[in-house]
Parts: C-alpha cells; sequence; structure tokens
C-alpha cells in the first residue's frame, strides 16, 4: 500500500513543491477542462453550422465523436498506467487533449471538426481515471476525504459552468473560442507537470489484451453511442437498437473473458471487494439521476419559465455550489455519523428536492428554485463525497488504477444512461421525467445502507499503520 515514487535530480525550486499539491494542480485542471468540454460545445452548435454550413442535426458527430473516443480509451487507462506510470500518461494525455483543442479551433468542415474531436476524446478519455489514480496514490487515506473538496471542484463546477462560459464565448467573440479556452489551462498544467508532478510507477503490464480491448471499448462506445442517439431517434430504430444491443453483448462477453484472462486489461476482479462493490451500486444510480435532472432543469427553465440559455445557465449553477459546501462539510460528518449514513441521507435528501422540483413544476417561483438547487447540490455531494471516499480505502494501492478505471466507465454509463432515460420520458412533461430520476435518487439511498462503516473503519486502522513508512517514502517535497 506505500506508493511507489521516482526522484530526479531537478533544481531545488522544483523539489520545494509538495507532491501532493502537485498531483492536485494537475488533476484537478485536467478533469475540469475534460468535463466542461462534455457541455461547452453544446451552446455552440448553431454558430458551428452556420458557419461550417452545415444542419444542427448534422452536427450531432462533433459531441458523439467526443464521447466514443473517451469510451473506448477509458478501458486502457489502467494498463497505461501500469506500464508506463502516472506522470507520463498524465502529461501525454493532457498534451494531446491540448492539442487537438487548438486544431478544433482551426477546423473548417465538419469532418476536420469531428476527427479532431476525437482526438480530443482519446485525450479526455485518459484523464480522469488517471488523475484519479495520481490522487489515491498521493494521499493516505485518513487525508483522502479532506482532499475531495478538490477533487469535487471539476465534478461539480465544470458540468454547470460549460454552458454559462460557452454562451458567453459564443455571444461575445466566436465559437473558436469555445476550444481555444483550454489552451492556456492545457499548456500551463503541462509545464506545471513537467516541473513538479511526481511518479506513482505501476507494477508493468506484460502485453496489451487485445480482445478485451475489443470486447469492452466496443462494447462500452456502442452503448454510450445508443444512449446519446436514442432520445432523438427513438429506441426502437436500428440506428439505436443494433449498437445498443450489440454493445450490451460484447459488455457479457468482456466478464468471463476478463475474468479468465492471465493478464486482463480490466480486473474485475476488485469487484470481489464488498466495500467497493457496494458504493459503486449506489452511485450509480445517483450519478445518472443527477446527471438527468441536470439535463431536464435547464430545458425547463427555457420552455416553461421564458429563461434565454445563458441565465437558465446561470440559474442551475447552485447545484455546483452546494456541491463544494458538500465537500467542505463531509469530513467533519464522516467522523461522527459514519459514510454509510451520510450516503443514504445524501441520496434521501436529493430524492425529496427532485420530488418537489417535480411537483412543483410550472407553479414554483424562480427564487424557489435556486436553494432547492443548492440543496441538490449539497445532497448529491454529500452522497458523492463519501460514497468516493469509501470505494477505495481497502483498494491496494497497485490496484488503484484498475479501480479507478472501472469507476470511470460506471460514471459514463450512468450520466448517458441518465440523460437518455430522461430526455426521452421528458416528451411526457417534465414532471415524469423528474420523477423517474428522483426514483432512481430514491434506489440510490437504500443501496448506500448496504455500505459497511465497520470495513471503512478497518481500512482506516490499516492504513494508519502504515503511515509511517509512506511519510518516509513520500517526503514533502518534489519527487518525479
Amino acid at each position: 500500500m506505500t506508493p511507489a515514487v521516482r526522484r530526479t535530480g531537478l533544481p531545488r525550486a522544483g523539489r520545494r513543491v509538495s507532491p501532493k499539491a502537485a498531483v492536485c494542480v494537475v488533476s484537478v485542471a485536467a478533469n475540469f477542462t475534460a468535463i466542461m468540454d462534455t457541455t461547452i460545445v453544446n451552446v455552440a452548435l448553431p454558430a458551428l453550422g452556420r458557419d461550417l454550413a452545415v444542419d444542427t442535426s448534422g452536427l450531432s458527430s462533433v459531441n458523439v465523436g467526443y464521447l466514443v473516443a473517451m469510451a473506448v480509451c477509458v478501458p486502457v487507462a489502467g494498463w497505461l498506467t501500469h506500464r508506463h506510470g502516472t506522470r507520463r500518461t498524465a502529461l501525454a494525455a493532457l498534451l494531446l487533449f491540448t492539442v487537438a483543442s487548438a486544431l478544433c479551433a482551426t477546423a473548417g468542415s465538419l469532418p476536420a471538426l469531428t476527427g479532431y474531436r476525437v482526438l480530443q476524446g482519446v485525450g479526455g478519455g485518459l484523464l480522469a481515471p488517471v488523475g484519479m489514480t495520481m490522487m489515491l496514490r498521493a494521499f493516505p487515506v485518513a487525508e483522502r476525504l479532506r482532499a475531495q473538496k478538490y477533487v469535487m471542484l471539476p465534478t461539480a463546477v465544470a458540468p454547470a459552468l460549460g454552458p454559462v462560459l460557452g454562451g458567453w464565448l459564443v455571444d461575445t467573440a466566436s465559437w473558436h473560442w469555445v476550444f481555444l479556452v483550454n489552451l492556456p489551462v492545457g499548456v500551463l498544467a503541462v509545464l506545471f507537470g513537467l516541473w513538479a508532478l511526481p511518479d506513482f510507477p505501476g507494477p508493468g503490464a506484460p502485453r496489451f489484451d487485445l480482445p478485451g480491448f475489443v470486447l469492452a471499448g466496443g462494447g462500452l462506445a456502442a452503448v454510450l453511442y445508443a444512449l446519446t442517439r436514442a432520445p432523438d431517434r427513438g429506441w426502437t430504430g436500428g440506428q439505436v437498437l443494433v449498437p445498443l444491443l450489440g454493445g450490451a453483448v460484447l459488455l457479457a462477453l468482456t466478464v468471463p473473458w476478463e475474468l479468465r484472462a492471465a493478464h486482463p486489461l480490466i480486473d474485475l476482479r476488485i469487484l470481489g471487494d464488498r466495500l467497493f462493490r457496494t458504493t459503486q451500486l449506489a452511485l450509480l444510480p445517483m450519478g445518472a439521476a443527477f446527471m438527468g435532472v441536470l439535463y431536464l432543469y435547464p430545458q425547463y427553465l427555457q420552455t416553461g419559465l421564458g429563461y434565454d440559455a445563458l441565465h437558465s445557465g446561470l440559474a442551475t449553477f447552485p447545484e455546483a455550489l452546494g456541491m463544494l459546501t458538500a465537500s467542505q462539510l463531509a469530513p467533519p460528518l464522516h467522523d461522527r455519523v459514519g459514510p454509510s449514513r451520510l450516503m443514504a441521507a445524501g441520496g434521501g435528501a436529493a430524492t425529496l428536492v427532485i420530488v418537489f422540483l417535480a411537483t412543483g413544476a410550472g407553479t414554483l417561483p424562480s427564487l424557489v428554485l435556486y436553494p432547492s438547487l443548492y440543496l441538490l447540490g449539497c445532497s448529491v455531494g454529500l452522497l458523492f463525497a463519501n460514497g468516493q471516499n469509501a470505494a477505495f480505502v481497502t483498494v491496494p494501492a497497485a490496484r488503484t488504477a484498475d479501480a479507478t478505471t472501472l469507476l470511470t466507465m460506471q460514471r459514463q454509463l450512468a450520466a448517458a444512461c441518465g440523460v437518455a432515460l430522461a430526455a426521452t420520458l421528458a416528451a411526457a412533461g417534465f414532471r415524469s421525467g423528474l420523477l423517474a430520476m428522483a426514483g432512481l435518487g430514491g434506489c440510490a439511498a437504500l443501496l448506500a445502507l448496504r455500505v459497511s462503516d465497520r470495513q471503512v473503519r478497518d481500512g482506516y486502522r490499516a492504513d494508519a499503520v502504515e503511515a509511517p513508512a509512506r511519510r518516509r517514502k513520500l517526503p514533502g517535497r518534489r519527487v518525479t
């Protein structure tokens, strides 16, 4: 469980940077841009269509290509980390994402833009699992929950900021700036990472599991593609049903193959860890519910209350503030109450808020909506912060890359399922969609009760025994 690090003879100024601080800066910057890119482009699609002389409906490949590329690359993240270490993998992914962003801004045709978005997706698909692996390796178990206030920043703020920033950039400048805004963050993060980012080398990866990659990457990409297209094209059409069923079959075949493989691309045996498994089961429905609400709520504001795109984005922002508040409250509450009850309370409170929004749809004044979204963010953030912390308490350090790969795949599926379900049910009214999301939140609250507080406490005690050795191995100075 003791993290291994490499040292190099760099200038003293570089060695004074705390490894934990360096990991936080690079991880937060990288994940922030990657997550924001999933929402910021949406508001630029009309302007893109006008400039590229393409109908708006034909621009779906811009987002679909990005999401599918991310899905294909997520299963590879663990293998790359094991083979090349966290530092090389993270910086290469961040550099690719930054270069692809610049290329997107120069695109003069739809095929070129789609290709560059695929490159962006390749980098973005690696950033989340590798960044999370670095955080888990840099921080001991007792400090991880307090580090959540940094980890939660991209998850909380980026999806809400994307439409607001994108709308402002398109209105005041041009659609090109939707991609150019990534450059200063990406370049500075790469330079800082080259100077100060520590490396946590993996155990090595003997050979690439090509069948596992085809099954897992292809299956995940096909399912996400189908879920992305289903709300507009219907669930029974061939363009949705064929990839959905085909992807489901590939994912089902992934399980026996990876369990039998001598060197699996995705180590599914980690699901044998009861604490990791039960927390994932609780995070899955809440992730779907949260993303479904974030999809429905801005539409309700625009079609039901007459908000424009920019102001509907601003009205959604209180949920981000709520999640950040929850990341501050989670550590002291965790020590007193325990993660299971906090997760259940967060899931239950989120369910009540969504039911309140559903029953009051069309009648609630705007001043009531803002605190409601803030409470929703607090509730969901409480479940997410405690759940993500508890998930990795008993996971050995050498297997964190495999665990973060599985968690990222789960997040992508949850988000896609939540949005697809919400968009489909919205045809019958926003109330129906919101009530469905409330049902998912209630499932998450019930599943959270299965998380074992005793296992979390035992994991903390076991990690505390190794803390002195870890401090000797990971001093508060620059190590690579």
